[in-house]
């Protein structure tokens, strides 16, 4: 049997108190099925549930123990791939309602976090990190893009600039969302939950889904018990297996790492990030640091394609902590965990129906947590008869990976290490 505990991460380590919830033992009915107790399927059920339909949520392990509660805690807008490629591949009214929701992510986290209460310790801003003038380029670009669908909270920072933002020498410049941020991941899913039972939903814990019976009315099996509903939502990402073949050829699980220092001496954590940004530098296999409520430096990089648990985490991301931040040389590593997040080939985000009562949504490509947000708000109108949004995310293309699932591991890694020399040579 899979464990489903929570990894022995800082955030499992310090959740604010959750009762246990039950497993589904029985046959119940619902408006609206949601597998996975992620952000997508959370937000989704939330979203539905304020709107009163009857909402049951099925979730293998527990709320938040997939990426939602385990990611870098980085509130990043926008897209894996930014608004210029999504203008090339959709038509333009599309590609105007998907850039109209590049930014609100965000905003609907920090609305959540003030109409709940949720103790998630939320902190505004968030600088992208450039360590070459091509990367400096980039964001001088990035910044016209972003103010051309309304977004004006960045602001570009001059080496100087950037070295009061962040104690690394290596930086030559970078930007600030003054919109991003960071969160404590978990508790804002267990938050989340909270909400949804406010409201009558019923999430079920280790009740993972085994099948799903299809049209007609869908019947969603576990275990133990089975969930008949006028809708379905799949919201498994990286952690949905083979429970629907079409999707898994289009996606690959791959994981990240992530460590927690001991907690700094103030004067060191003020020296390191004085206004207490989170900071993610411009690579394409990109590393990601920000502090925590208690004054712990959160680390996190790197890739496996694949999604295989490394041995030794910390001795993967503490060398890549100190080549940022050499005076963290006597620290030690409290925690080392690792997730897996969902890729898509294209590394833009999958929306669509099978049939016409089964939705889902998956493949963040690393920016889950704000696009997770839009995603259920998005599938919960088009569950309510507004599926404009929605239809706009489900014309992006849906490309299956090259070679199958047997090749798109070692295909991917070759393709990152091939970016990733770029990175290093400049280029």
């Amino acid at each position: 049997m899979k464990n489903t505990s929570y990894p022995a991460s800082y955030y499992a380590a310090t959740a604010i108190p959750a009762s246990p919830r039950p497993s589904l033992k029985e046959a119940i009915e619902a408006d609206v099925c949601i597998v996975g107790a992620g952000y997508t399927g959370l937000s989704t059920a939330l979203f539905l549930a304020e709107k009163g339909f009857k909402v049951a949520v099925v979730e293998a392990a527990k709320v938040g123990f997939g990426a939602s509660g385990r990611n870098g805690g980085q509130i990043v807008n926008s897209y894996s791939r930014d608004l210029d490629v999504i203008e090339k591949t959709v038509p333009t009214d599309k590609a105007a309602l998907i850039g109209s929701m590049a930014f609100e992510g965000g905003r609907i986290i920090h609305d959540l976090v003030t109409r709940y209460a949720i103790p998630c310790d939320l902190k505004n801003g968030g600088v992208f990190a450039a360590f070459t003038q091509k990367q400096m380029r980039h964001l001088e670009s990035q910044q016209v893009l972003w103010r051309r669908y309304g977004h004006d909270a960045l602001e570009l920072l001059d080496r100087n600039a950037i070295r009061r933002t962040v104690a690394c020498e290596r930086y030559i410049g970078g930007m600030l969302d003054h919109s991003g941020g960071h969160i404590h991941p978990l508790n804002l899913a267990l938050g989340e939950a909270q909400a949804i039972e406010s409201w009558g939903g019923s999430i079920y814990e280790h009740s993972p889904a085994t099948a799903i019976e299809r049209e007609p009315r869908p019947i969603v099996r576990t275990p133990e018990g089975s969930v008949t509903a006028d809708y379905v939502v799949i919201a498994g990402n990286a952690y949905l297996g083979n429970l629907v073949p079409e999707l898994a050829a289009k996606s690959m699980p791959c994981g990240t790492q992530v460590i927690a220092t001991e907690p700094l001496a103030p004067e060191v954590a003020s020296h390191l990030l004085p206004q207490d940004y989170c900071v993610e530098d411009c690579n394409y296999l990109l590393d990601y640091f920000r502090l925590s409520a208690d004054k712990r430096l959160i680390y996190g990089g790197g890739v496996v394609y694949g999604a295989r648990d490394p041995s030794d985490i910390a001795a993967i991301i503490r060398p890549k902590m100190l080549k940022t931040f050499p005076q963290l040389a006597s620290v030690r590593i409290d925690y080392a965990w690792t997730g897996n997040f969902l890729l898509t080939l294209s590394r833009l985000p999958q929306m669509g129906r099978i049939g016409s009562n089964i939705y889902y949504s998956q493949g963040c490509s690393g920016h889950g947590v704000t696009f997770t947000h839009v995603a259920g708000k998005s599938l919960a109108e088009a569950l309510s008869g507004q599926a404009e949004r929605f239809d706009a995310f489900a014309s992006l293309p849906h490309y299956p990976f090259p070679g199958g699932r047997s090749l798109r591991g070692p295909l991917s890694a070759l393709g990152a290490a091939y970016y990733s020399l770029r990175d290093r040579l400049g280029f």
